[in-house]
C-alpha cells in the first residue's frame, strides 16, 4: 500500500509539474525596475524603489544600431535588450533581439533553453528553420514583414539568402534570460573539451576531422 501511494504521488507530480513550471515567474507588482547596483544575487535582479521609477527606465535605443557581423566567422550579430540597457524589462519575462546577418551570413543552428522565439524579417530574404524532437525539419523563406516562431528549446537557424545584401530581423523571446547555445560550438569547443572519442563516435568522423573542426571554430 505504501509503495502504491508513492507511485501515485510520483504520477500526480509528473502530471502537475508541466502546468506549474514556467520560464519566468509572474511579477507580483506593476513593474520591478532592475537595481543593477545592488550587491544581492537573485534569480533576476532586485527591484528599485517604485517611487524612483522614470520613463527612461522603460525605453532603450540598444536595438537602433547595426551589430558587427564581422565579429565571428558566421557573419551575424545579435543585440539584446537586457536589464543593463532596459531596466524596466526586469521580471517581465521577455527579451527583444536585433539580428544582423551579413550577405550569405548564417545564425548557426542553436537553441534557447528557456524561451520560445518569434522572428520578423525587416530586410532581405532569410531562410529560417527548426528541427523538432522527431528530427522533422520545418523551414520557411521570410521576406520583409514575414514572421516565424521557434518553439522553446529546439535547434533552429537563420540564413541570409541574399549574396550581396545584409539582412535584418527582430526577435521577441519569452524569457528575461533565454540563454543561447550554438550546437557546433557546444560540441567542439566546450571547456573542458568533450573527449575526442565521443565526438568521433557521435558524428562518425576521424580524429583529423575533430581537430579540423575545432580549429575552424576557434577551439
Amino acid at each position: 500500500m505504501k509503495m502504491c501511494r508513492l507511485f501515485l504521488q510520483l504520477f500526480l507530480g509528473l502530471i502537475l509539474l508541466p502546468g506549474l513550471a514556467k520560464p519566468d515567474p509572474d511579477p507580483l507588482q506593476d513593474y520591478c525596475i532592475a537595481d543593477t547596483k545592488s550587491p544581492l544575487y537573485l534569480n533576476g535582479a532586485p527591484c528599485l524603489n517604485p517611487t524612483l521609477a522614470l520613463s527612461s527606465h522603460f525605453t532603450t535605443s540598444a536595438l537602433a544600431k547595426p551589430g558587427d557581423t564581422k565579429a565571428n566567422q558566421f557573419g551575424f550579430s545579435v543585440t539584446l535588450t537586457t536589464i543593463a540597457n532596459l531596466p524596466g524589462i526586469n521580471t517581465m519575462g521577455l527579451t527583444m533581439a536585433r539580428v544582423d546577418i551579413a550577405a550569405n551570413g548564417l545564425v548557426p543552428p542553436h537553441s534557447h533553453p528557456r524561451a520560445s522565439e518569434v522572428t520578423i524579417c525587416l530586410q532581405g530574404v532569410i531562410l529560417v528553420g527548426f528541427v523538432d524532437t522527431s528530427n522533422r525539419l520545418f523551414t520557411q523563406k521570410l521576406e520583409p514583414g514575414d514572421s516565424f516562431v521557434f518553439p522553446r528549446g529546439l535547434i533552429h537557424f537563420l540564413y541570409n539568402m541574399e549574396p550581396k545584401k545584409p539582412a535584418l530581423a527582430i526577435s521577441g523571446l519569452s524569457s528575461q534570460n533565454p540563454g543561447a547555445q550554438i550546437a557546433s560550438r557546444a560540441a567542439f569547443v566546450s571547456n573542458p573539451p568533450i573527449p575526442e572519442v565521443v565526438l568521433e563516435k557521435a558524428f562518425q568522423i576521424s580524429p583529423q576531422d575533430v581537430a579540423k573542426i575545432r580549429k575552424n571554430l576557434g577551439g
